[in-house]
């Protein structure tokens, strides 16, 4: 494929090369400035006339000697050339008994670039371009070309050069396209590439956070590839474009092209404005920039224009605001001005006819000739001398590779056929000091060299820049000493540039419109929290997490339950140890006394079942304290719940038994003996008791009461408990417990008038009205209240159930039996009966 491309390129350049030559292409003698014979020769590629555009009927080589079309930037490079050859000649440790030679051009278009082009490919003494078999065989009249300015230039001689592996090495054009090696395998350049300009300047956007920008380019392909590349590296850096624009080649200041760009720019509001352009686009731009009055801005200046006279000469643009730009890290050439002194010292021609042997090019048409005096020379600024350094890099590049592939280290060259590949080859591998500069090349034959961040500085008398930074490579990085920098707006703070302010914390960024740049601040809810990482979104915390509004992190929720060491669980743990110690002595006070009155009359052994299932139901309490587990929650509100129907149930059918025998034993005597001899009594008991059971055993089974941990009562903690509360058995078991209450209540006020020893109404209903107050007050505070103690409220309650009703049935028979034992007595108790009986009857 290489061949077949390299035989058609070929036939282009033979048929260019005809047409040149049958144009006026008359004989010219060699000037020694523009030519030098040598063992080898170098070309170079240099703008010593500016560009012209004109209407051309027919294909022809631009003529660059107009009158005022001077390029002084161009001579000084050509200067810079001649010098490095020089000076290596007159070097006994490079190239030793070797020369260098050169062929200078004056390429002021692409037409001439492409004219030089084919002069260069020719084959020595010849007009003529051989088309060989193999390509990295052919012997052109040079064995490497420096230059051109221009990428377009550039682009044109790297497509020509490249079939036949010329070494191209350009010290100006910074293209990131030209570093293709399948297009362009012979191309090198001695300035960073654009990739690595674009980085510096995302890195310099973002050190002062600006993230609202405008990008401006040149319409052309350093322009417009710069443009692109910073609008894809910038976005995906965060970086938002307001407004995109590329100054049109024939564009004039002014013109409504230009006007119109003017409208838009400032209608995007934006305080920084980036320029990747080339100079002469760049110089229209800011005379539209200066006539239009947009001022107090940033302006961000590419490499090709940061310090260039060009642009700081623009009359007025001193007010545009502050400008920074990114440059090549500035070297100096020794001697190189001490050259050209000499150089204007020893040729005093004066401006006229091209005269034989005067400094005119031969290598293009020549009509006027131009000398300068000492007064004259062109001055030597930092732009220029930065880029003469990249043409003095390049020519010592080119003779280090030569060095090698000659075999000069021995201290003498092997002079031979040296074919452009192989040379191209060694100039790979160079890597040698130059100045303490070191010159190499990496894999991408890009040299490995930094940019200076610089800044305009119009404080003194003229303009001038400072260097404020520097770059780093691997990883890129900068390092800009900020306070150098004199700011255009009051009080010299750094501008912003946004298109909103930051949010507050705990605000996530609601993006309104196109650019994530714009956005509205909308606060976290309770819950979430904002990530740094996603600024857009309130993201929910973890289930073990919690957060306020507002936050920007979330913190582990606290587990809370109610713990035996806390003065609370101390405080029922008391009381209802307390009672269970009151209850068994209660049971072995009533087995003391067994056989008196009092016991009989309170239900004999049935007191016992009676004591027992209040001790039950408080010993089911003891799990409300603690971490609850399994067991807990398995016994702690079915003990509860059995023992008290066991009691309400025995207390029920007492009460029941005492109307019974007063009041209608003697109308039902048939029902009384029956309920006797069948042990009704002891039946209900068993009967209710086992009601219960088995809604406590479904209650277990179905709805079984678990360790749960509750996240949605309090947002920073986790309450440990269980879940009976909630179930349905719990319900069934309470709703039965209070119909148990209401039949007792009913039983004993329909008892209300029976004899003062067996009248227990009172006490009944002293205690179930505790009991009714003790659980609509648990209720009550459950409703208003989920925290930390309901468990202590709810332990509270049962408590106050259970006491009362030992209170109201059990305390006064043990005053009786303990403190008025005249009561306890079988003549006591006959009297009650027998009053009882008299009241009845009078009645």
């Amino acid at each position: 494929m290489l061949l077949q491309a390299a035989r058609l390129v070929g036939l282009q350049l033979s048929l260019s090369l005809s047409c040149c030559w049958a144009f006026s292409c008359h004989s010219t003698e060699s000037s020694p400035d523009f030519s030098l014979p040598g063992d080898y020769l170098l070309a170079g590629l240099f703008p010593i006339h500016s560009d012209y555009l004109e209407v051309r009927s027919r294909p022809m080589v631009t003529l660059c000697d107009r009158s005022n079309s001077f390029n002084s930037h161009g001579y000084h490079l050509f200067q810079a050339m001649r010098f490095s050859i020089e000076e290596i000649n007159n070097s006994t440790a490079l190239l030793p008994n070797v020369t260098l030679g050169y062929e200078l051009y004056d390429v002021c278009s692409e037409s001439a670039s492409v004219y030089a082009m084919l002069r260069i490919l020719s084959v020595p003494g010849t007009h003529h371009i051989e088309i060989q078999g193999d390509t990295s065989r052919y012997s052109p009249t040079a064995v490497a070309v420096i230059g051109p300015s221009s990428t377009n230039h550039a682009t044109a001689a790297a497509s020509m050069l490249s079939p036949f592996l010329v070494p191209l090495i350009s010290y100006k054009p910074s293209s990131e396209t030209l570093g293709v090696k399948r297009q362009y395998p012979s191309f090198l350049h001695t300035i960073p590439s654009d990739k690595y300009q674009v980085e510096i300047m995302v890195l310099l956007l973002q050190s002062f956070g600006w993230v609202w920008i405008s990008l401006v380019g040149s319409d052309d392909e350093y322009g417009q590839l710069g443009v692109q590349a910073l609008e894809n590296q910038g976005t995906q850096q965060g970086i938002c474009i307001a407004f995109k624009g590329i100054v049109p080649s024939s564009a004039r200041p002014g013109d409504d092209s230009m006007w119109n760009m003017m409208s838009r720019l400032d209608w995007a509001r934006t305080t920084v404005v980036v320029v990747f352009s080339s100079r002469q686009p760049a110089r229209v731009f800011f005379e539209s920039v200066v006539l239009a009055n947009l001022t107090a801005k940033v302006w961000i200046a590419s490499e090709d224009w940061a310090i260039s006279t060009h642009l700081s000469s623009v009359p007025g643009i001193w007010g545009i605001g502050t400008v920074l730009g990114v440059a090549i890290q500035q070297r100096t050439v020794p001697g190189l001005k001490e050259f050209e002194e000499a150089y204007v010292r020893a040729d005093k021609g004066i401006q006229g006819p091209c005269p034989r042997g005067s400094w005119c090019s031969s290598n293009q048409l020549c009509r006027e000739c131009q000398a300068f005096t000492a007064q004259e020379m062109p001055t030597f600024g930092a732009f220029a001398m930065s880029n003469s350094y990249n043409v003095y890099r390049a020519v010592y590049a080119v003779a280090h590779g030569l060095h090698q592939l000659l075999g000069c280290t021995s201290g003498a060259c092997s002079r031979g056929q040296v074919y452009p590949g192989q040379l191209l080859e060694q100039i790979h591998k160079v890597n040698f000091l130059l100045h303490e500069d070191v010159v190499t090349f990496n894999d991408n034959r890009d040299p490995l060299s930094s940019y200076d961040i610089i800044a305009w500085d119009w404080s003194g008398p003229k303009w001038t820049f400072q260097v404020i930074g520097s770059s780093r490579w691997s990883p890129v990085r900068l390092d800009i000493n900020k306070t150098k920098i004199q700011w255009h707006g009051k009080d010299n703070q750094v501008p912003t540039s946004v298109c909103s302010s930051n949010c507050l914390e705990g605000h996530a960024q609601v993006i309104v419109g196109v650019h994530h740049c714009c956005f509205e601040c909308v606060p976290c809810e309770a819950g979430t929290f904002l990530n740094k990482s996603d600024p857009h979104r309130c993201q929910p915390c973890g289930k073990e997490e919690w957060a306020p509004k507002r936050s920007q992190t979330c913190f582990p929720r606290t587990v809370v339950f109610l713990a035996w060491h806390e003065p609370v669980s101390w405080v029922l743990l008391a009381a209802n140890t307390l009672l269970l110690l009151v209850v068994v002595g209660t049971a072995g006070l009533f087995a003391w006394h067994l056989e008196t009155p009092v016991v009989r009359s309170a239900g004999g052994k049935l007191c016992f079942l009676m004591l027992g299932s209040l001790a039950v139901g408080s010993c089911g309490l003891y799990g409300f304290l603690g971490k609850p587990t399994l067991i807990m929650c398995l016994l702690r509100q079915t003990l509860f719940a059995l023992g008290l129907a066991i009691f309400l149930s025995c207390l029920t059918i007492r009460s029941f038994q005492l109307v019974f025998i007063f009041k209608f034993s003697a109308k039902l005597p048939i029902f009384y003996r029956a309920w006797v001899q069948h042990h009704g009594a002891g039946l209900f008991v068993v009967i209710s008791s086992t009601a219960q059971l088995l809604i406590c055993l479904t209650w277990l089974a179905v709805w079984t009461p678990l360790p749960t941990r509750e996240y949605q009562r309090f947002p920073q903690l986790v309450m440990l408990d269980c879940t009976e509360a909630k179930s349905l058995g719990f319900v069934l078991a309470f709703i039965y417990n209070s119909l148990l209450s209401v039949s007792t209540f009913a039983c004993s006020y329909l008892g209300k008038d029976l004899p003062e020893n067996y009248n227990e109404a009172k006490c009944v209903t002293f205690s179930l009205l505790l009991n009714f107050v003790s659980w609509i007050a648990f209720f009550t505070t459950a409703s208003v209240y989920q925290g930390k103690y309901l468990p202590a409220v709810t332990m509270l309650a049962a408590l106050s159930c259970l006491s009362g009703g030992f209170s109201g049935y059990f305390l006064p028979k043990c005053y009786v039996i303990l403190c008025r034992p005249d009561l306890n007595s079988t003549a006591y108790f006959q009297a009650s009966i027998q009053e009882y009986t008299r009241r009845c009857s009078s009645t």
